[in-house]
């Protein structure tokens, strides 16, 4: 991995776009390239143009690297000073991952957490796909009201070896299904964050139905879901991946969704298997499943509509 130093110009942001979706109203990002180099993730395409991708000599669609901000906290502790009249919900992070190997090395994700708590007004909504997030479990014991714990879940344990092919530097999925609970078990606040639910890895109904039940038994006080972006070129580079490692059905049913007619589906199934699930385990008043419906066929879409319990229209 071949780590890249940069630094940003904002520590805490206003984030329009993840109020709508009720996650936060405030976003903290401690780089701009995650070192988890996951195949599926769509912040390359959103960055794409960012200055950093050229200071560092690296494309913005590449993997093998990251790019950090040592320096974030200070900033971050600078605005969480500033915002005076103006504070809620901080998301940590919301296109990298503040315990990513890279932020690591900095301590970022707790040093931003102390930045951000040390200030009144604040509450912090972690997400990470690395389990070391539970070494800073005794931190967050301190303020566990005004934080919430959530990892994003992406698979169930049998599926394991599948996911270490397209999220190679992310914890396994059962480190993080045990982050999650120990956070529960220490009487954190959890949520639950079940995305992205790959084709052919995470959205067969038994296995929605494994995820929306273990993050009931955490005390997920929601859940959230998401298809896989289709930005960029992550679904190719995804498929390719899983091929190339012998899954040659996950990588075919990856490959089929890069086709609307396949999209449209894909999502419709995600978004009635969920509701089922969050009925039988929990209530779909909890549930929150992010949906942009450009890429909708007009028949799913107005089938979603007539019993959207739980979706966000974005």
């Amino acid at each position: 991995m071949r780590i890249h130093t940069y630094r940003l110009q904002s520590g805490i942001r206003p984030t329009p776009e993840f109020d709508k979706k009720g996650l936060a109203q405030f976003a903290v990002n401690v780089g701009v390239k995650c070192g988890h180099d996951c195949t599926y993730c769509s912040t390359g395409a959103m960055l794409r143009c960012h200055p950093a991708f050229k200071q560092v000599g690296e494309s913005p669609f590449g993997s093998g690297f990251s790019v950090v901000d040592p320096d974030t906290p200070e900033r971050v502790a600078g605005d969480a000073r500033k915002f005076r009249n103006r504070r809620g919900i901080v998301q940590l992070c919301t296109t990298v991952d503040a315990w990513a190997p890279e932020a690591q090395a900095y301590g970022l994700g707790r040093r931003c957490l102390e930045a951000i708590l040390a200030e009144t007004g604040w509450t912090v909504r972690i997400l990470t796909k690395n389990a070391a997030v539970a070494n800073d479990f005794d931190f967050i014991r301190k303020h566990r009201d005004r934080v919430l714990v959530g990892l994003s879940l992406t698979g169930t344990p049998d599926k394991e070896a599948v996911l270490s092919v397209v999220e190679p530097n992310a914890s396994p999925i059962s480190e993080r299904l045990a982050a999650l609970k120990k956070a529960h078990r220490l009487g954190l606040r959890t949520y639950g964050m079940l995305c992205p639910l790959l084709p052919g890895i995470a959205d067969a109904p038994e296995q929605i139905d494994r995820l929306v039940r273990f993050v009931a038994d955490c005390g997920a006080e929601e859940v959230f879901a998401e298809a896989v972006n289709p930005r960029g070129n992550g679904l190719k580079v995804t498929e390719e991946a899983l091929r190339a490692a012998g899954f040659a059905a996950e990588a075919g049913a990856v490959g089929a969704i890069r086709k609307t007619a396949k999209w449209s589906p894909y999502v419709t199934g995600l978004i009635a298997n969920l509701q089922k699930s969050m009925r039988r385990h929990m209530t779909t008043a909890k549930l929150r499943f992010l949906l942009y419906p450009s890429n909708l066929a007009e028949k799913d879409e107005a089938r979603i509509r007539t019993a959207d319990a739980g979706v966000v229209w974005l």
